[in-house]
Protein backbone atom coordinates (compact mmCIF):
# COMPACT_ATOMS: atom_id res chain seq x y z
CA UNK A 1 0.00 0.00 0.00
CA UNK A 2 1.73 3.17 -0.99
CA UNK A 3 2.26 5.79 1.80
CA UNK A 4 1.47 9.71 1.73
CA UNK A 5 3.77 11.41 3.34
CA UNK A 6 2.41 14.95 4.61
CA UNK A 7 1.88 17.14 7.81
CA UNK A 8 -0.48 18.87 6.94
CA UNK A 9 -3.47 16.53 5.93
CA UNK A 10 -4.78 13.12 7.53
CA UNK A 11 -7.95 11.22 7.03
CA UNK A 12 -9.67 8.67 8.55
CA UNK A 13 -11.40 6.07 5.53
CA UNK A 14 -14.89 5.35 5.37
CA UNK A 15 -15.53 1.65 6.84
CA UNK A 16 -16.93 0.16 3.30
CA UNK A 17 -14.69 2.57 1.17
CA UNK A 18 -11.12 3.28 2.15
CA UNK A 19 -10.57 5.22 -0.90
CA UNK A 20 -12.88 7.71 0.73
CA UNK A 21 -12.38 9.98 3.78
CA UNK A 22 -15.00 9.71 6.74
CA UNK A 23 -12.86 12.27 8.52
CA UNK A 24 -10.25 15.01 7.04
CA UNK A 25 -7.92 16.92 9.30
CA UNK A 26 -5.70 19.78 8.37
CA UNK A 27 -2.93 20.55 10.49
CA UNK A 28 -5.10 18.54 13.57
CA UNK A 29 -8.50 20.64 12.63
CA UNK A 30 -11.36 18.48 11.88
CA UNK A 31 -12.27 20.46 8.11
CA UNK A 32 -15.58 18.97 8.24
CA UNK A 33 -16.72 18.70 11.79
CA UNK A 34 -15.11 21.59 13.12
CA UNK A 35 -14.17 24.36 10.63
CA UNK A 36 -17.18 24.23 8.30
CA UNK A 37 -19.47 26.70 9.01
CA UNK A 38 -17.22 28.39 11.76
CA UNK A 39 -13.62 29.56 9.70
CA UNK A 40 -13.52 31.18 6.69
CA UNK A 41 -11.65 31.28 3.75
CA UNK A 42 -8.66 33.39 5.08
CA UNK A 43 -8.33 31.13 8.23
CA UNK A 44 -8.03 27.53 5.85
CA UNK A 45 -5.64 29.15 3.56
CA UNK A 46 -3.39 30.35 6.66
CA UNK A 47 -3.68 27.74 8.09
CA UNK A 48 -2.82 25.39 5.06
CA UNK A 49 0.15 27.50 4.27
CA UNK A 50 1.77 27.95 7.58
CA UNK A 51 -0.02 25.56 10.05
CA UNK A 52 -1.35 27.32 12.61
CA UNK A 53 -4.39 29.39 12.88
CA UNK A 54 -4.73 33.50 12.39
CA UNK A 55 -5.43 35.05 15.19
CA UNK A 56 -7.94 38.26 14.85
CA UNK A 57 -5.29 40.56 13.26
CA UNK A 58 -3.78 38.03 10.77
CA UNK A 59 -7.27 36.66 9.53
CA UNK A 60 -8.37 40.67 9.04
CA UNK A 61 -5.30 42.11 7.48
CA UNK A 62 -5.35 38.41 5.02
CA UNK A 63 -9.09 39.54 4.18
CA UNK A 64 -8.41 42.77 3.21
CA UNK A 65 -4.75 42.02 1.35
CA UNK A 66 -7.10 39.71 -0.84
CA UNK A 67 -9.00 42.34 -1.70
CA UNK A 68 -6.37 44.72 -2.46
CA UNK A 69 -4.82 42.05 -4.82
CA UNK A 70 -8.27 40.29 -6.12
CA UNK A 71 -7.78 42.41 -9.73
CA UNK A 72 -4.90 44.16 -10.44
CA UNK A 73 -7.28 45.52 -13.97
CA UNK A 74 -6.86 44.46 -17.90
CA UNK A 75 -3.48 46.95 -18.16
CA UNK A 76 -1.71 44.29 -15.11
CA UNK A 77 0.21 41.53 -17.66
CA UNK A 78 -1.62 39.09 -15.97
CA UNK A 79 -4.82 39.74 -16.22
CA UNK A 80 -3.81 40.81 -20.24
CA UNK A 81 -2.52 36.90 -20.74
CA UNK A 82 -5.64 35.56 -19.40
CA UNK A 83 -8.22 37.54 -21.25
CA UNK A 84 -5.60 36.61 -24.19
CA UNK A 85 -6.89 33.00 -23.18
CA UNK A 86 -10.59 34.00 -22.82
CA UNK A 87 -11.30 36.15 -26.19
CA UNK A 88 -9.08 32.73 -28.50
CA UNK A 89 -11.69 30.34 -26.48
CA UNK A 90 -9.12 29.09 -24.51
CA UNK A 91 -10.51 26.85 -21.99
CA UNK A 92 -10.26 27.81 -18.19
CA UNK A 93 -7.27 25.99 -17.06
CA UNK A 94 -5.50 27.14 -19.93
CA UNK A 95 -6.69 31.49 -19.18
CA UNK A 96 -5.29 30.95 -15.52
CA UNK A 97 -2.08 28.94 -16.53
CA UNK A 98 -1.39 31.75 -18.63
CA UNK A 99 -2.10 33.97 -15.75
CA UNK A 100 0.06 32.43 -13.32
CA UNK A 101 3.09 31.70 -15.86
CA UNK A 102 3.29 36.11 -16.73
CA UNK A 103 2.52 36.85 -13.27
CA UNK A 104 5.06 34.77 -11.55
CA UNK A 105 7.89 36.88 -12.98
CA UNK A 106 10.45 38.97 -11.23
CA UNK A 107 8.95 42.56 -12.37
CA UNK A 108 6.00 42.96 -11.17
CA UNK A 109 4.93 39.22 -10.12
CA UNK A 110 5.37 36.78 -7.70
CA UNK A 111 9.28 36.49 -8.24
CA UNK A 112 9.52 39.83 -7.19
CA UNK A 113 7.69 39.54 -4.02
CA UNK A 114 9.58 36.67 -3.09
CA UNK A 115 12.99 38.99 -3.67
CA UNK A 116 11.52 41.44 -1.34
CA UNK A 117 10.08 39.43 1.17
CA UNK A 118 13.96 37.48 1.68
CA UNK A 119 15.34 41.54 1.83
CA UNK A 120 12.61 42.32 4.69
CA UNK A 121 14.02 38.87 6.50
CA UNK A 122 17.92 39.91 6.01
CA UNK A 123 17.30 43.48 6.85
CA UNK A 124 15.73 42.49 10.29
CA UNK A 125 13.16 45.24 9.36
CA UNK A 126 15.54 48.58 9.57
CA UNK A 127 14.74 50.29 6.89
CA UNK A 128 18.86 51.10 6.14
CA UNK A 129 19.29 47.55 5.85
CA UNK A 130 16.03 46.99 4.16
CA UNK A 131 17.43 49.47 1.08
CA UNK A 132 21.11 48.28 1.44
CA UNK A 133 19.59 44.58 0.88
CA UNK A 134 17.61 45.82 -1.67
CA UNK A 135 19.98 47.79 -3.54
CA UNK A 136 21.61 44.29 -3.44
CA UNK A 137 19.19 42.37 -5.13
CA UNK A 138 19.57 44.68 -8.25
CA UNK A 139 23.33 44.39 -7.78
CA UNK A 140 23.01 39.66 -8.28
CA UNK A 141 23.42 38.67 -11.96
CA UNK A 142 20.73 37.12 -13.98
CA UNK A 143 20.53 33.23 -12.81
CA UNK A 144 19.55 30.40 -14.82
CA UNK A 145 15.74 30.67 -14.20
CA UNK A 146 15.48 33.93 -13.66
CA UNK A 147 16.36 37.03 -15.25
CA UNK A 148 18.75 40.14 -12.96
CA UNK A 149 16.12 42.25 -11.09
CA UNK A 150 16.55 46.03 -12.81
CA UNK A 151 14.58 47.79 -9.57
CA UNK A 152 14.60 47.38 -6.06
CA UNK A 153 12.08 44.53 -5.46
CA UNK A 154 8.11 46.00 -4.78
CA UNK A 155 9.00 49.54 -6.53
CA UNK A 156 7.22 50.80 -9.65
CA UNK A 157 9.52 49.70 -12.67
CA UNK A 158 8.21 52.93 -14.63
CA UNK A 159 7.47 55.70 -12.25
CA UNK A 160 8.69 57.68 -9.15
CA UNK A 161 5.31 58.46 -8.53
CA UNK A 162 3.48 55.89 -5.97
CA UNK A 163 0.06 55.31 -7.15
CA UNK A 164 -3.11 56.09 -4.70
CA UNK A 165 -4.60 52.80 -4.69
CA UNK A 166 -1.10 51.69 -3.32
CA UNK A 167 -0.78 54.55 -0.70
CA UNK A 168 -4.52 53.71 0.50
CA UNK A 169 -3.83 49.91 0.61
CA UNK A 170 -0.32 50.50 2.98
CA UNK A 171 -2.62 53.26 5.48
CA UNK A 172 -5.31 50.87 5.88
CA UNK A 173 -3.51 47.52 6.30
CA UNK A 174 -0.35 49.01 8.64
CA UNK A 175 -3.00 49.68 11.29
CA UNK A 176 -4.01 45.89 11.65
CA UNK A 177 -0.93 44.49 11.63
CA UNK A 178 0.33 42.11 14.08
CA UNK A 179 4.16 43.05 12.93
CA UNK A 180 6.18 46.17 12.51
CA UNK A 181 6.96 45.39 8.15
CA UNK A 182 4.02 48.06 7.03
CA UNK A 183 4.30 50.57 10.06
CA UNK A 184 8.11 50.36 9.14
CA UNK A 185 7.24 50.83 5.60
CA UNK A 186 4.60 53.64 5.81
CA UNK A 187 7.23 55.25 8.12
CA UNK A 188 10.54 54.69 6.07
CA UNK A 189 7.92 54.99 2.73
CA UNK A 190 9.90 58.47 1.41
CA UNK A 191 13.58 57.35 2.21
CA UNK A 192 13.17 54.13 0.43
CA UNK A 193 11.50 55.87 -2.55
CA UNK A 194 14.51 58.14 -2.85
CA UNK A 195 17.31 55.62 -2.58
CA UNK A 196 15.31 53.88 -5.15
CA UNK A 197 14.55 56.12 -7.78
CA UNK A 198 11.07 54.67 -7.97
CA UNK A 199 7.45 54.83 -6.23
CA UNK A 200 6.54 52.35 -4.14
CA UNK A 201 4.25 49.42 -5.70
CA UNK A 202 1.51 47.07 -4.67
CA UNK A 203 4.45 43.95 -4.73
CA UNK A 204 6.19 46.15 -2.14
CA UNK A 205 2.76 46.14 0.09
CA UNK A 206 2.17 42.86 -0.07
CA UNK A 207 5.98 41.51 0.55
CA UNK A 208 6.07 43.59 3.64
CA UNK A 209 2.44 42.60 4.48
CA UNK A 210 3.20 38.71 4.02
CA UNK A 211 6.21 39.69 6.19
CA UNK A 212 4.06 40.53 9.28
CA UNK A 213 2.01 36.96 8.44
CA UNK A 214 5.25 35.38 9.59
CA UNK A 215 5.28 34.03 6.16
CA UNK A 216 8.62 32.77 3.98
CA UNK A 217 9.83 33.80 1.14
CA UNK A 218 8.67 30.87 -0.71
CA UNK A 219 5.04 31.07 1.09
CA UNK A 220 4.78 34.94 0.11
CA UNK A 221 5.09 34.09 -3.87
CA UNK A 222 2.72 31.51 -4.00
CA UNK A 223 -0.08 33.02 -1.84
CA UNK A 224 0.66 36.22 -3.68
CA UNK A 225 0.03 33.67 -7.03
CA UNK A 226 -3.13 32.62 -6.09
CA UNK A 227 -4.92 36.04 -4.67
CA UNK A 228 -4.54 37.60 -7.60
CA UNK A 229 -6.25 35.22 -9.98
CA UNK A 230 -9.84 36.20 -9.00
CA UNK A 231 -9.49 39.50 -11.46
CA UNK A 232 -7.72 37.03 -14.29
CA UNK A 233 -10.37 34.43 -14.32
CA UNK A 234 -13.27 37.33 -13.99
CA UNK A 235 -11.47 39.55 -17.04
CA UNK A 236 -11.10 36.36 -19.16
CA UNK A 237 -14.36 35.52 -18.60
CA UNK A 238 -15.68 38.75 -19.28
CA UNK A 239 -13.23 38.76 -23.03
CA UNK A 240 -14.53 35.65 -24.00
CA UNK A 241 -18.23 37.54 -24.57
CA UNK A 242 -17.09 41.07 -25.57
CA UNK A 243 -14.88 39.36 -28.58
CA UNK A 244 -11.56 40.20 -30.90
CA UNK A 245 -13.30 43.18 -32.10
CA UNK A 246 -13.09 44.84 -28.52
CA UNK A 247 -9.75 43.73 -26.90
CA UNK A 248 -8.29 46.20 -25.67
CA UNK A 249 -5.19 46.32 -28.26
CA UNK A 250 -2.23 48.37 -27.80
CA UNK A 251 -2.20 51.50 -30.54
CA UNK A 252 0.44 51.48 -33.09
CA UNK A 253 1.15 54.09 -35.24
CA UNK A 254 2.92 53.59 -38.20
CA UNK A 255 5.38 56.25 -39.23
CA UNK A 256 5.57 54.66 -43.15
CA UNK A 257 1.72 53.46 -43.58
CA UNK A 258 1.63 51.40 -46.81
CA UNK A 259 -2.22 51.14 -46.06
CA UNK A 260 -2.06 55.02 -45.71
CA UNK A 261 -0.14 55.08 -49.14
CA UNK A 262 -2.48 53.01 -50.97
CA UNK A 263 -5.15 55.00 -50.11
CA UNK A 264 -3.51 58.07 -51.28
CA UNK A 265 -2.58 56.48 -54.37
CA UNK A 266 -6.44 55.24 -54.91
CA UNK A 267 -7.41 59.41 -54.47
CA UNK A 268 -4.70 60.32 -57.09
CA UNK A 269 -5.77 58.03 -59.85
CA UNK A 270 -9.33 59.08 -59.34
CA UNK A 271 -8.14 62.41 -59.78
CA UNK A 272 -6.02 62.03 -62.71
CA UNK A 273 -9.40 60.18 -64.28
Amino acid sequence: MTTITTTIWQEVPEPANPYAAQVARCHGYDVYGEMLGHAGWADMVFLLLTGERPDTRQKAMLESLAVALANPGPRDPAVHAAMCGGVSGSPAAACLTAALAVGAGGAGGAREVHRAVSAWHASRGEVGALAAELARVVAEPAIETWPAAEVWPGFDAHSPVCPLPVLRTLDYLAPLSPGAALVTLQQGRQTLETGAGRGLAMTGVAAAAYVDLGMSPDQAEMLHLLLRLPGAAAHALEQAKLGFQKFPWGELELLDDPMRKSSRNDCLAEVES
